[in-house]
């Protein structure tokens, strides 16, 4: 498996498949043809469909040169086509001197057709499943995920995740600042500011636990929705979960931020057996991809946070992801907004819940991480397309059959 740091990027919103994938393809088309005097980027799949909402185009054209760059939604579909595809060809008058057909293949990571994934070059983890983490850390006595992640990382993984969360609770602090409507067209107001503010009844505490998390995950979805700086956990559209969640254990439990970098670590290698061995696209699987690998994310972090053994930490994990298997991604008019900003609130809840039951009930089940990882990849690939990010079915098609456009 490729270092942790390819699960943490720190970029702009709202999306990492649609905006911060097609922008790292442009850059690097733009290095090979420098020289060009203008280019045709074609977007094929959930990229041409929902692309302007996700605000592809822009961020193609900004890296390109807007009056240089020509933008084309294809509805071609050939066999095998990954559903996040762009082609890229570049001019010099009607002469075309180059060409670059490019996957981007979630997280920001993209796959440039006839070479390797950009990216680190070589594994950091020769482990590719939760079962032999587990047992190389039993063989090693190694207690716990972020101990094997620095194992493997080295002691500056440190320094990466510190980064890290400083820019999580940055985007925290600046969500829970602004109010306001969200760009799109949707006029979603922003509510993280609203949640936060409220007083609950002081004998309901289940009441404020929610308040305060689900704020925090507003906070951050809100920002990514209006393209601000996030960091992708695995993804953009699910990048408000695991911060929401480390936020409320620190400011309720006293965790420092160094202690937090654990949690960072351990969930960073949940995300990363997700990658490896099913996926984190909402195009390619579905939000089960994005969401639930989050919430995995997430509760394995807390199980770290408060010492829970390995099994716990599978546990913690596998909950959270076997109760999201099957969830579409159906982007009302292809914006990250409705109805993600509310699951990312609602998935963080559900990763607090995932980690309570691992406490009790751990030495009971039956499902490992490693299998429920595979039926979301099956789950994922049998979904109809309509409901992996093209906005053409679920909530999205009902919305749109009101006449409302969105644009």
């Amino acid at each position: 498996m490729k270092s942790i740091r390819e699960i943490y990027k720190i970029g702009k919103g709202p999306s990492s498949s649609h905006t911060m994938g097609p922008e790292r393809a442009a850059k690097v088309f733009l290095e090979c043809y420098p020289q060009a005097g203008s280019f045709r980027v074609t977007l094929y799949g959930s990229l041409s469909k929902t692309g302007i909402g996700h605000g592809t185009d822009r961020v193609l054209r900004e890296t390109l040169g807007s009056e240089r760059t020509k933008i084309v939604f294809s509805q071609e579909h050939w066999e095998g086509m990954h559903p996040n595809t762009l082609s890229f060809s570049a001019f010099a008058g009607d002469l075309e001197i180059g060409q670059m057909q490019v996957e981007s293949i979630g997280g920001g990571d993209i796959r440039i057709c006839g070479q390797s994934v950009t990216g680190p070059a070589e594994d950091v983890y020769v482990e590719h499943s939760f079962a032999e983490i587990a047992y190389f850390c039993r063989w090693r006595y190694i207690q716990s995920l972020s101990d094997y992640v620095e194992l493997n990382e080295g002691a500056e993984i440190w320094d990466f995740l510190m980064e890290v969360w400083q820019t999580m609770k940055a985007a925290i602090d600046a969500g829970l600042s602004k109010t306001g409507v969200l760009p799109g067209g949707l006029n979603v107001q922003r509510k993280a500011k609203y949640l936060f503010e409220q007083v609950p009844d002081p004998n309901i505490p289940a009441l404020k636990e929610f308040q305060m998390i689900a704020a925090y995950a507003y906070a951050v979805a809100e920002e990514n929705a209006d393209n601000g700086t996030v960091v992708t956990a695995p993804t953009c559209g699910a990048c408000g979960v695991l911060p929401a969640v480390l936020k409320y254990a620190q400011v309720t439990r006293g965790f420092s931020d160094e202690e937090i970098c654990r949690g960072l670590a351990t969930a960073g290698i949940i995300g990363n057996l997700t990658k490896t061995n099913a996926s984190i696209s909402g195009a390619e699987c579905g939000c089960q991809a994005e969401i639930g690998t989050a919430c995995s994310m997430a509760a394995a972090a807390l199980a770290e946070l408060y010492k829970q053994n390995l099994d716990q930490v599978e546990y913690a994990a596998e909950v959270a992801m076997e109760h999201h298997l099957g969830l579409t991604c159906d982007p009302i008019c292809g914006l990250v907004q409705i109805p993600c900003i509310e699951r990312n609130a609602v998935a963080a809840v559900r990763a607090m819940n995932a980690c309570n039951l691992s406490h009790f009930l751990t030495g009971s089940r039956n499902i490992s991480y490693d299998m429920v990882c595979r039926a979301m990849k099956e789950t994922g690939v049998n979904l109809d397309h309509r409901f992996r990010e093209t906005s053409e079915g679920g909530l999205a098609k009902l919305y749109n059959r009101r006449g409302q456009s969105g644009r």
